[in-house]
């Protein structure tokens, strides 16, 4: 679970201000941050299924504002994906 700090700290970072919550970036910078805190709690309890099929709703949603992203502006996509760390 996310602290109100922690989600203003990433949309700062990633949106460019605190109350930019709407932005693409920000809002996949939130499903990665929520993505990795999941992942971790499935590496300590892996038959929780209730938390894995959150996981895979969590990893689609950020793939279709990824695509959003993409479609619309492939330069802000390239910058998201290189902060992130998310592909190679």
């Amino acid at each position: 679970m996310l602290t109100s700090e922690a989600k203003k700290e990433i949309f700062k970072t990633y949106g460019g201000s605190e109350t930019n919550t709407g932005s693409a970036e920000s809002q996949i910078a939130m499903f990665s941050k929520r993505i990795s805190d999941l992942t971790a709690h499935l590496k300590i309890q892996p038959k929780d299924f209730s938390t894995q099929r959150s996981l895979i709703k969590l990893v689609g949603q950020r793939r279709s504002h990824l695509n959003f992203l993409m479609k619309n502006d492939i330069e802000r996509y390239r910058a998201i994906i290189k902060q992130l760390g998310i592909r190679k």
